[in-house]
């Protein structure tokens, strides 16, 4: 018994004294963890030519002979350095041009006493050995060869437009560099949401117009609603042929528990002050003059959305689509929804042939409790869909 309570009392210690570093533990983690959340997260850029050209090599190193490939390989590096020997000798002949202009107004301006930053003899040594002046930098893309380059994001949205928070950092950013001769591609994908969250990501785009940058949305499966509305900010919009868009409409719903309340002797107080500070309740008895002033805010939001679509896409009949129905891809053409049936894989890869492109992702960090969350949800996620999916399977078996 001695010994049963002396082994009881250390066995106590050891759990007080693991308990105690754990609970210490935990508060250095949650500490970091809040370090960390507090950080920023940061803007990451990948060149999909890159990418393409990885996929396209790996399947002609498979397809080809070992010495045809490594033929192509040679030549291509022949290729490669005679273009970048054309580039140079065009570039040089570019800033020697500068040079000479920039020495005949010096010549120009000796007499009225101007002052040159850099006099034209040294100008035209620069430009004999290759080295830009201030002056030749403003040579235009075309003239420079310079290509063109697209900068391309993705919007998956939810009913919140959750996206949002990584779209107005990456738009950001891509502005910082743009220029008039630039696009930004947005590949978007929403069946809509909040009025207020997407009319929010709708401005987001327009601020790449209004930065005076060609903008081009691409849809692959869905832009309905709130979804749409962020599309029809862009210059040109692409849809797959069974993409569906539209849905130009305003819907709200709630249950009312009104009379299930005073079935059970429950009474619910609801006191605003303003007329219509709350017009309808989940709770509440909802009268006749509340609900005509929620559909009439409803009428109102929808006036705005179809104003909005005007404003972008005048070419569009609004009062002929904004019925809340959706269209599939080809409908979509016919009714001037969208510009051009075209995946986005089609779009990125053609254009990839005579541009640069640069895929923009603003990433956060994340902590290890946002990480496990994460984790859990998408598996909980997959279950369903893969339950759903034998569910269905079951039934076409059955029938």
């Amino acid at each position: 018994m001695e010994f049963l309570s002396e082994y009881g009392l250390f066995l106590a210690k050891v759990v007080t004294i693991v308990v105690a570093l754990l609970v210490v533990f935990g508060i250095i983690v949650a500490n970091r963890a809040h370090h960390r959340d507090r950080q920023p997260g940061h803007i990451a850029v990948s060149r999909l030519n890159d990418r393409y050209d990885d996929m396209k090599e790996t399947l002609l190193e498979a397809v080809m002979d070992d010495a045809d490939y490594h033929h192509r390989r040679k030549q291509q590096e022949k290729d490669k350095k005679a273009e970048a020997k054309a580039q140079a000798k065009k570039r040089k002949a570019e800033l020697k041009a500068e040079a000479k202009a920039s020495k005949k107004k010096h010549n120009d301006a000796a007499g009225n006493g101007a002052h040159e930053v850099k006099v034209p003899e040294q100008a035209e040594a620069d430009a004999e050995a290759g080295v830009e002046t201030e002056g030749a930098q403003l040579v235009s893309a075309d003239e420079s060869g310079t290509r063109k380059r697209l900068f391309v994001v993705h919007f998956d949205g939810d009913i919140k437009a959750s996206a949002l928070t990584n779209l107005r950092e990456e738009i950001t950013a891509i502005l910082q560099v743009a220029e008039p001769k630039d696009e930004v591609v947005v590949c978007l994908e929403s069946p809509g949401g909040m009025v207020a969250n997407y009319g929010l990501a709708a401005s987001q785009l327009a601020r790449v117009r209004s930065a005076g940058v060609h903008l081009t949305v691409v849809v692959d499966k869905v832009a309905a609603s709130g979804g749409y509305m962020m599309a029809c900010v862009a210059d040109r919009i692409l849809a797959a042929p069974f993409a569906m868009l539209g849905s130009i409409g305003v819907v709200a719903q709630l249950p009312n528990f009104h009379r299930l309340l005073q079935r059970n002797d429950v009474d619910f107080e609801l006191f605003t002050a303003g007329e219509y500070k709350r017009t309808v309740t989940m709770f509440g008895e909802n009268t006749p003059e509340g609900k005509e002033k929620f559909q009439s805010d409803l009428e109102e939001i929808h006036t705005l959305f179809q104003h909005f679509v005007s404003e972008y896409r005048p070419q569009l009949d609004v009062v002929k689509v904004a019925t809340g129905e959706v269209w599939f891809g080809q409908r979509a053409l016919d009714l001037a929804l969208v510009d051009e049936l075209k995946t986005s894989d089609e779009y990125l890869t053609s254009r990839a042939r005579n541009a640069d492109l640069y895929q923009v992702e603003y990433k956060e960090r994340q902590n290890i409790a946002k990480k496990i969350g994460f984790a859990a949800q998408s598996g909980i996620e997959g279950a369903i869909a893969r339950l759903f999916s034998r569910l269905a399977a079951w039934r076409h078996q059955a029938q």
